[in-house]
């Protein structure tokens, strides 16, 4: 955890809350003082995480949420403004993934389900957040992209291509934001043992031999840990970070070098 409460009356939204790197994420605003609304389309990990949150004496509110959908969007923006008075940081962590296949066996309701998730998903987070921190005058946005955004593997292409989406966006919006002191920076994950990484494989675990074939490429000799992510996300919301903006982190134990 966290040396000093760096969030202490910030209101902190973390989308795909309910496991992985969002609830990470979410559990460590908490512990350094956040007040936090979980968004995720799994409302009842979000549930499971906003009660986990609150029994440790932190504040916290779960809500449903499909981040493709502009309602929903709206929803969770003014559900926060309700409950916490403002939103100072937003992290858009909601990501979906394609079974690892060749690009040219994808069908296109899979291309477009991947795209409206992590893509259109980042596009309306901002889109409904911004206005508001403008208002407040600024904030701090962080997406989560890839390390597959810089150095794709085979299998997941147009995976790999939303999250250079989600680093191109946040380098433009970086630039079109500056001014109203809201900074935008993301992350750049290598892959993890998560609920998201099994989806993406289609298998209940990892196989030895497929975890065995992701860590060889990971100079530091292991998999991400969600924790890895959440110090990052943290890092690049707090004032730690107060003169980055436009930056992609790489989480990725020297996967990119």
């Amino acid at each position: 955890m966290g040396s000093a409460a760096r969030f202490t009356g910030s209101s902190i939204i973390v989308t795909g809350a309910g496991s992985g790197f969002g609830e990470a994420s979410a559990r460590r605003f908490a512990a350094e003082g956040g007040r936090v609304l979980l968004a995720d389309i799994d409302v009842t990990g979000a549930q499971r995480v906003a009660q986990a949150i609150e029994a440790q004496g932190g504040e916290a509110l779960a809500l449903e949420v499909d981040v493709s959908q502009e309602a929903a969007i709206v929803q969770m923006v003014e559900a926060a403004q309700t409950a916490f008075g403002s939103v100072d940081v937003l992290v858009n962590n909601a990501g979906y993934s394609h079974l690892n296949k060749l690009l040219w066996k994808i069908t296109v309701e899979e291309f477009d389900a991947v795209f409206a998730v992590n893509v259109r998903g980042v596009f309306l987070g901002c889109k409904h957040v911004i206005p508001l921190m403008i208002e407040q005058g600024g904030g701090a946005i962080v997406n989560i992209a890839s390390i597959g955004a810089i150095a794709p593997r085979p299998g997941v292409t147009p995976y790999n291509g939303t999250k250079g989406a989600v680093l191109t966006m946040t380098k433009g919006l970086a630039l079109e934001v500056a001014r109203h002191k809201i900074r935008v920076n993301a992350v750049n994950p290598v892959a993890a043992d998560t609920g998201f990484m099994r989806g993406a494989t289609g298998k209940a675990e990892l196989s030895e031999e497929m975890r065995a074939n992701l860590i060889s490429s990971v100079p530091l000799g292991r998999m991400a840990e969600p924790a890895d992510i959440a110090s990052a996300v943290t890092y690049l919301a707090s004032e730690d970070a107060a003169f980055l903006t436009g930056t992609g982190l790489n989480v990725d134990g020297g996967r990119s070098i």
